[in-house]
């Protein structure tokens, strides 16, 4: 058991009991951790050897450079990059602990973090705690970021006089232009140039993907990763800031980090210290908004200080104000004007084991997308006695398509189908027939009368009028924000108060939640905006729908009430 005293134990104690400024995602990592170090978890536990050997590895490396130069590392780490190591290194199987717990980390971090050191100081430590022979790759968007590793292993190297020297009657380390020998261990780092089709044939122990979010797209990974298939301990670290753009390959890996944090996705390979600030917004005020992305300023007083006057700079000249926001703040510039639709933990809080549907009065609502993309048919039924929106919502896909969808989108489709949220149809493209039939059987499946159904004409035309010929009456939804406004808001409003209420098993339309981002028209009508959400919203834009019909349902009897009453 890890002694408390340790300064990755104390960083993450002081995260959960909100000693420490962190985001939420951060506390919800640190609370995982803590679930270990406290020796309360049945499958996981840290390693104590493991720990007091990279302390004294630790010891023996000297800070090259800084205000704190010619100190023992050991004395100079901050929290965060404690805890980063000793989990990801330490955190091992109680059935087997020679097998580790992480395969994936993420660290989303602005710059001036000490990333770059904190990544070779990673490095030096593999060295010599992989197995021999072990190989370790850096990738990055170009040649040059990616040998900054290289240089900073050279500079720890250099200053440290235990890493100098011969080893049986060898130097200990070997550098050369293209790589960094460990003659101890023979485990060798290799700084790899960005190329979209030459990263494969690669057997890397532990591989590192810096700047991801400036990535053009995937390849870099996923070649990494299918490299490591024959790997026991495979590890791999994916490291960036943000960039202006919310589509790159860094967010796809933040989102899917959040979604298992979040409990959405199972995934216990997965580590990760997401460094973005709660409040996107108040970047010129809140200084917490500082606090939340840069750890490391909060324990090193001068970065802070720098920060402060970068965000006046910033706040007095518009041309510093991207940079600032983006590398600064960790917040996506590009995306001001566009937010997040609601908050995962208010939705949640609508979660029930279970709904009683029978004898209800619902209002469906229907996102038919192209034929070869998700689709989904939601019903909502408003509770007067208990003033909430109850809601159920099922996905439709390509059922040739679900081994493909799940990989590239990360989502665990064949769960969500054996679960019941999920219909699988059609061949490469979705069967409408399918999804016509499933609305035209709500009524006798759960017992409900259908008032009305609401639909996007663009795609759902034909099935329209095959419900309206079924007895259904059907009402055509113009998607823009004058019309979906009142709606949209209703439904953020209900989801904060945690009043829309869902079966607790329905992970996908969490994820479909989480996914959305909204936007704001010039007359401040706020809608869901599919172009820049993260992924996949059919289930949102389908609840949303049959809430609009519920609104106006609402609407129109809390007229008839007034004029009754007048």
């Amino acid at each position: 058991m890890i002694d408390k005293k340790h300064k990755a134990y104390v960083y993450a104690d002081a995260v959960v009991n909100e000693q420490v400024t962190a985001p939420k995602y951060v506390k919800l990592q640190c609370k995982e951790f803590m679930r270990i170090a406290n020796n309360k978890d049945k499958e996981y536990m840290l390693d104590d050897k493991k720990i007091t050997l990279i302390g004294e590895l630790l010891k023996l490396m000297v800070m090259p450079k800084g205000v704190r130069v010619g100190e023992s590392i050991y004395n100079c780490l901050a929290g965060f990059q404690w805890l980063l190591i000793i989990a990801t290194l330490c955190t091992v199987h109680r059935d087997n602990p020679n097998k580790r717990r992480y395969e994936n980390v993420i660290l989303e971090i602005c710059r001036k973090n000490g990333k770059t050191f904190l990544v070779a100081v990673l490095f030096i430590l593999l060295f010599f705690i992989e197995p021999k022979f072990s190989k370790f790759y850096s990738v990055a968007p170009d040649g040059t970021l990616s040998r900054e590793i290289k240089s900073a292993i050279e500079e720890i190297r250099l200053a440290s006089p235990a890493l100098m020297g011969k080893y049986d009657g060898q130097q200990k380390f070997k550098v050369l232009r293209d790589y960094i020998l460990c003659n101890i261990t023979n485990s060798k780092y290799i700084p790899l140039n960005y190329s979209n089709s030459r990263l494969d044939g690669r057997l890397p122990n532990v591989f590192l993907v810096d700047e991801t979010g400036a990535l053009p797209n995937t390849y870099a990974i996923e070649a990494m990763r299918s490299g490591q298939l024959t790997i026991l301990n495979k590890l791999g670290f994916i490291i960036s800031t943000k960039y202006p753009t919310a589509s790159n390959p860094f967010e796809d890996e933040v989102l899917y980090a959040k979604r298992v944090l979040n409990g959405a996705v199972d995934d216990d390979k997965i580590f990760s210290l997401l460094y973005e600030p709660d409040d996107v917004k108040g970047w010129a005020t809140n200084d917490e908004v500082l606090e939340h992305a840069n750890p490391l300023a909060l324990e090193v007083v001068q970065v802070m200080d720098d920060l402060k006057d970068k965000r006046q700079k910033a706040i007095e000249m518009e041309s510093k104000r991207e940079n600032f926001i983006t590398k600064h703040c960790n917040i996506i510039y590009s995306g001001v004007g566009s937010e997040s639709f609601i908050n995962i933990a208010d939705l949640k809080r609508g979660a029930v084991n279970e709904i009683e549907w029978s004898g209800r009065q619902v209002f469906v609502g229907v996102d038919l997308s192209m034929s070869n993309d998700n689709c989904a048919v939601s019903m909502v039924s408003f509770d007067e006695d208990t003033n909430r929106l109850l809601t159920h919502s099922m996905a439709f896909i390509p059922e040739d398509k679900i081994e493909e969808k799940s990989r590239l989108e990360r989502i665990p489709y064949q769960d969500f189908i054996k679960s019941g949220f999920c219909i699988p149809c059609g061949y490469r493209t979705v069967d409408y027939g399918v999804i016509e039939k499933y609305v035209e059987e709500l009524a006798s499946m759960y017992d409900v009368t259908v008032m009305s159904l609401g639909y996007d004409r663009y795609n759902a035309l034909s099935s329209a009028q095959k419900w309206e010929e079924f007895g259904i009456d059907c009402v055509e939804i113009k998607q823009h924000s004058s019309v979906l406004h009142p709606a949209t808001k209703w439904i953020a409003e209900l989801i904060e108060d945690g009043r829309l209420v869902y079966d607790k098993r329905n992970k996908l339309l969490e994820i479909n939640f989480e996914n959305a981002k909204c936007t704001y028209d010039t007359n401040m009508n706020r809608y869901v905006n599919k172009k820049k959400s993260n992924g996949k919203i059919d289930m949102t834009v389908s609840t949303i729908n049959a809430a609009f019909l519920s609104y106006q349902d609402n609407l129109l009897n809390r007229c008839i009430d007034w004029a009754v009453q007048y």
